[in-house]
């Protein structure tokens, strides 16, 4: 959900963070790389979808201009409870406000090593 948002927001540097991070912590290859492609592959579970369904629709505001719809909201509620959900809200919008000030700065995607924010 991090690494999508990122990748919507064009971010480089924590496009570079999430997928790092994610390859560091035993994420296959595969899917790190079918995140932008998510709905079109087959390697994610019905709660990842939902949860990547739902930073979606928050980060693409412009495009989808009546914000989350019903469905992806039923879709989340389905797997998720009500703590989980407002984790993933808040989630959501520190990420959508973190790409935001990344892509401000121009920090560079690329350089980045797990474990080492500096």
């Amino acid at each position: 959900m991090l690494l999508r948002a990122s990748q919507i927001n064009g971010d480089g540097y924590a496009t570079d963070v999430w997928s790092k991070n994610a390859a560091a912590a035993g994420e296959s290859a595969t899917r790190i790389n079918l995140v932008a492609a998510w709905r079109e592959s087959t390697v994610f579970t019905d709660a990842e979808r939902a949860a990547l369904e739902l930073a979606e629709s928050r980060t693409r505001i412009a495009d989808a201009a009546g914000g989350v719809g019903d469905e992806a909201w039923a879709q989340a509620v389905k797997h998720y409870d009500q703590d989980q959900l407002a984790d993933l809200v808040v989630l959501i919008a520190l990420i959508n406000a973190t790409n935001r000030m990344g892509v401000i700065v121009r920090q560079p995607g690329g350089g980045y090593q797990p474990g080492n924010l500096g």
